[in-house]
């Protein structure tokens, strides 16, 4: 067996870098901040140089404190974060516009005649989180120079050269034919994008090129070889569902990360959605195409920063001994719809609403309001997998920083009267990406052989009952509701 990879997650707050060893498990680790910009009219901005320098100091750190060469590298990426740049000489034209953003609400109310088109060739809704709207505001907003791609492209080719994006990145474009894997001239054609020169579509595994970014052979001092091979590609999303081994149809798996990410595998062919989910690439390995349905929570994290910079807490940390402090929400319902709620809804337009508060609610309501917001949007989306599968999950499979929250988790479990079973690998992403490289610098090698074996850290079982359960959904769902009648689609 091949030895270790250097697996690189650039996230939307920082980069992760690991050295994976296949007998050994991880022997170093590294980390980068990324502070994006928030703005008014929903603006997330991000310095490209900083995402850049953070893959590159946080994959030094990990080889650093490995102290031994590497055989490839594996990187993973944000998604639907976009940017402008010269392919001549990789120099950023625009900031990296993030995933988050919503600025471009205006420019799909204009293409809401083609959203059902869009829809059926992309597998996607049309709506500001995606990658193409961003693409078409750059191109009339701010520049025609250069090339506009997903950040991947742009990082791939500062450490490669190449101008490449794999299969399940593309798929979060709203650019890609679902059913072609290709670029779609129609949808190009919709966005005002058909002249663009975009990145060739590869396979997660495909070998891209040679990095010498991170040291030659990834050797602490720099020198040793003529480099890295660069073998795996994978969107964040995709990568923690390989990890988490969710390579058969029905199974699911949720990151809890800045927001909430859930997707369920569908096996070879696209499944188009009718309640409210995305249809979209898994993954494309050793020739072979997987798909998944995906929902998104927008605030997960994010909305207990929120709670953080308020002073209600003093942070993540705080959510088990503030919330436990207290038996219940004390009739609390929190709507934690802080950048808009997502799938099944898609109103980005909406915001969170804290009803039912009064003189007695303390922090530890609101902490317990937030888990079960956050879990009600979650059960959501699993309602939402189930009705397009034909058949309910029989557990769910959960990663993220926010899983070491048991209050969390227990909320979670109770709404989804569903055992939850929480990862025992703390950075699923940055080992699915290595498991992908793997794959690139071995093709005999089978996704059997290079995940381990799934044992979770921990499972919740429901401790209440579903009538209970359905009580808390239930007045939830009706603050959901009362918050989409305030604010019908379309209103200023």
């Amino acid at each position: 067996m091949t030895g270790p990879v250097l697996a690189v997650d650039q996230g939307t707050s920082g980069t992760k870098a690991l050295v994976v060893c296949p007998e050994r498990g991880v022997i170093g680790t590294g980390s980068a901040p990324v502070h994006p910009r928030y703005g008014p009219g929903g603006r997330v901005e991000v310095d490209p140089a900083v995402l850049l320098s953070s893959v590159i100091d946080a994959g030094r750190q990990a080889l650093a404190e490995a102290g031994e060469p590497v055989a490839a590298v594996g990187l993973a990426n944000q998604g639907e974060t976009v940017l402008a740049w010269d392919p001549a000489t990789g120099r950023p034209l625009t900031d990296a516009i993030v995933w988050q953003d919503r600025r471009t609400e205006a420019l799909c109310a204009e293409l809401a005649p083609h959203a059902e088109d869009l829809r059926q060739l992309t597998g996607l809704p049309l709506d500001p989180y995606f990658a193409a709207p961003k693409m078409a505001w750059i191109r009339r907003e701010l520049t025609r120079d250069g090339v506009v791609t997903t950040s991947d492209a742009w990082l791939i080719h500062r450490l490669t050269g190449a101008f490449v994006t794999d299969a399940a990145t593309a798929g979060r474009t709203q650019l890609l034919d679902l059913d072609r894997v290709a670029w779609s001239p129609r949808a190009l054609d919709i966005f005002g994008l058909a002249d663009e020169q975009l990145p060739e579509v590869v396979a997660a595994d495909a070998p891209v090129g040679i990095t010498t970014a991170f040291g030659h052979s990834g050797s602490p001092g720099g020198s040793g070889g003529p480099g890295i091979p660069l073998t795996g590609l994978l969107v964040d999303q995709q990568a923690a569902l390989f990890a988490q081994s969710v390579t058969e149809p029905g199974a699911a798996k949720c990151t809890y990360g800045t927001g909430a990410f859930l997707l369920a595998q569908t096996g070879p062919r696209p499944r188009r959605t009718k309640s409210g989910l995305v249809s979209c690439v898994a993954w494309r390995l050793g020739g072979h195409t997987s798909y998944c349905l995906d929902g998104q929570v927008y605030t997960a994290a994010s909305a207990v920063r929120w709670l953080t910079d308020l002073g209600v807490i003093s942070g993540a940390a705080d959510l088990d001994p503030v919330g436990s402090a207290v038996p219940d929400s004390g009739g609390v319902t929190f709507v934690p719809a802080l950048a808009g709620l997502a799938a099944p809804w898609w109103r980005g337009d909406l915001r969170g609403s804290l009803t039912g508060l009064g003189l007695d609610t303390g922090p530890g309501q609101l902490v317990r309001a937030l888990c079960e917001g956050i879990a009600a949007q979650v059960v959501a989306l699993t309602d939402a997998v189930a009705a397009d599968l034909g058949a309910p999950l029989t557990t769910l499979r959960v990663d993220g920083g926010l899983t070491r929250s048991a209050l969390l988790m227990q909320t979670q479990a109770d709404l989804l009267q569903l055992p939850v079973e929480v990862s025992a690998l703390p950075d699923a992403t940055a080992l699915g990406v290595a498991a992908v490289a793997r794959l690139g610098i071995d093709p005999g090698l089978t996704a059997e052989q290079v995940l381990p074996p799934w044992k979770p850290a921990a499972v919740y079982e429901p401790r209440i009952s579903a009538t209970a359960a359905a009580e808390r959904l239930g007045r939830f769902r009706a603050e959901v509701a009362a918050l989409l009648d305030r604010t019908p689609p379309g209103a200023p």
